[in-house]
């Protein structure tokens, strides 16, 4: 499998997209990814917005970005909560200062928003948030799926098909660097 012996950082608060959380889980294992599922607290249940429950192995403050290959960040309402951690924001600057792949969907863009990364980076996302996107430098477009250099992104539940798959392309690809 592609990401046999690799590790990928998957971002966790309450009210997350339970599809957009789930589904990309769940094929990067079958990939043969580790996924930690990383929130506030460590060892501790939280759930989607349909109340599909989830709990997280460690907490932001206690994993170090260098242990993983790329960094997963779902939509929901998780994403306006995820921004205001600081632990949250370095993490997503490291990963991205090492160019290494970070995914986001739907309004998971508002976390790489807070983390000032998105300047000059072609992206999509949920229309809801174009305009933030837009105004923290990004091109926005209208597409199932973008990658532009490190980063993939994707619109909403319909395109998480095309968007993982991209996802996993991507991350095989820095594996083999």
């Amino acid at each position: 499998m592609e990401l046999t012996g690799h590790k990928v950082l998957a971002f966790v608060d309450e009210e997350f997209e339970d599809l957009e959380m789930w589904y990309p889980v769940l094929r990067l294992k079958e990939a043969g990814a580790e996924v930690h599922l990383v929130g506030p607290k460590a060892n501790t249940v939280y759930h989607g917005k349909y109340g599909v429950p989830l709990t997280t192995e460690y907490a932001f403050g206690d994993v170090a970005s260098k242990d993983y290959i790329g960094l997963y960040v779902p939509g929901g309402w998780a994403p306006d909560k995820l921004r205001r951690y600081a632990d949250v924001l370095r993490l997503t600057r490291e990963f991205h200062e090492a160019e290494k792949p970070i995914a986001h969907i739907c309004h998971a863009g508002w976390v790489l928003v807070s983390a000032k990364i998105c300047e000059g980076y072609t992206m999509t996302s949920t229309p809801g948030i174009k305009d933030d996107l837009e105004n923290a430098g990004a091109i926005w477009v209208d597409q199932e799926v973008v990658v532009d250099r490190n980063i993939v992104s994707g619109r909403r539940p319909p395109d998480l098909p095309a968007f993982t798959k991209e996802f996993v392309r991507v991350l095989a690809d820095y594996t083999r660097k």
